[in-house]
């Protein structure tokens, strides 16, 4: 082993160090070594600090050449490889070299994370974010059994004892890209259900979600609970309020409760849907229902407030609600409200 280790510079040319490179690997995955093993392998080869990470528990690993452990935070590191699990990256590996990269660090990079990938693979539970769909449902579902549930949240790496939150997704972005963006440094695992997004974790921030995409964010302890609750939530997004939580509904979360046919039939609510052939009209009253004044509501817009004033008053005239009055802005925002949970 210790001459697979001879540094690289010495190497006589790069086709025989890719090939020693390629074959210090293969003996450390034939010895069935752990993660940290193989940092301090990856870094006695580079000579220098080599540096691993892995999105799901947000661990960063960095090793001296001499095999100890670095601490602080990680410097610029001259090469970075992303490490791969079935399609999904689950991590990064690097190299923290003083000066320009060594001809062979992109090679023994590449099989630095092979081997991680191999190694997660192997002792798991892998942590990946992307998870069993039918765990996730079985964890979220109100008709499993508890014994059940505790068993689907156990394979899926949550610890027994932590509550779980949930949120409900919708996104162009990969679902997996979404859960590392929200939680960076803690375990999150995500699966499509039927056309919407799960997330669970420990731990979610709401701030953290990307531009583009729109989630409902449960409150409960329990995850079958917090999952009804970030459903309800996600029906209460819109361009103004991509994410929502339900802890901040209150009593607006009521509203998800109303049939859809009864809401339909509510003349205030009828008249919204009319106003939103106009797309015009429609941003004009959401920006005005948002901010309750034609100052704000101009400014929302970008438009003179004598402008909005104007657009305000015709819609009250459409609509057949005084919109300056109290009573009228309130029975306009909830019927916009009701008129927005009429599509999922």
């Amino acid at each position: 082993m210790e001459a697979l280790a001879a540094r690289l510079p010495h190497l006589d040319s790069h086709a025989q160090g890719a090939i020693r490179v390629v074959t210090f690997y293969d003996t450390l995955m034939r010895r069935r070594v752990d993660l940290p093993a193989l940092a301090r392998a990856s870094s006695g080869l580079a000579g220098c600090v080599a540096g691993l990470r892995l999105h799901g528990t947000g661990r960063v690993t960095r090793t001296a050449p001499d095999g100890g452990q670095v601490a602080g935070p990680a410097r610029h590191a001259s090469v970075t490889v992303p490490i791969v699990l079935d399609e999904e990256e689950i991590g990064t590996v690097w190299l923290e070299r003083p000066g320009p990269p060594g001809p062979l660090d992109e090679v023994l990079l590449e099989r630095f994370a092979l081997a991680v990938a191999a190694v997660v693979e192997r002792y798991g539970p892998a942590r990946t974010t992307m998870a069993d769909p039918a765990l996730v449902e079985l964890a979220i579902s109100s008709g499993a059994d508890e014994a059940a549930r505790a068993r689907a949240l156990r394979l899926l790496g949550f610890p027994a004892d932590a509550p779980v939150r949930v949120a409900a997704v919708r996104s162009r972005l990969p679902l997996d890209q979404v859960g590392h963006l929200v939680c960076p440094d803690r375990l999150v695992k995500a699966a499509t259900l039927a056309d919407v997004g799960v997330l669970l974790a420990t731990t979610l921030d709401p701030a953290r979600f990307p531009q583009g995409v729109r989630a409902g964010v449960g409150a409960a302890k329990s995850p079958e609970l917090s999952w009804r609750e970030a459903r309800v939530a996600l029906r209460f997004t819109g361009p103004r309020e991509p994410v929502v939580r339900h802890s901040d509904l209150g009593a607006l979360a009521l509203l998800a409760e109303i049939p859809r046919d009864v809401s339909r039939r509510n003349p205030d609510v009828a008249a919204i849907a009319r106003v939103a052939d106009s797309p015009e009209e429609l941003e004009t009253l959401e920006a005005y229902c948002a901010s309750g004044s034609l100052r704000r509501a101009a400014g929302l817009l970008h438009l003179h407030h004598s402008s909005v004033a104007r657009r305000v008053d015709q819609l009250g005239k459409t609509l057949g609600i005084d919109l300056t009055e109290p009573t009228g802005l309130l029975r306009a925002r909830l019927a916009l409200t009701a008129w927005r949970l009429l599509d999922d």
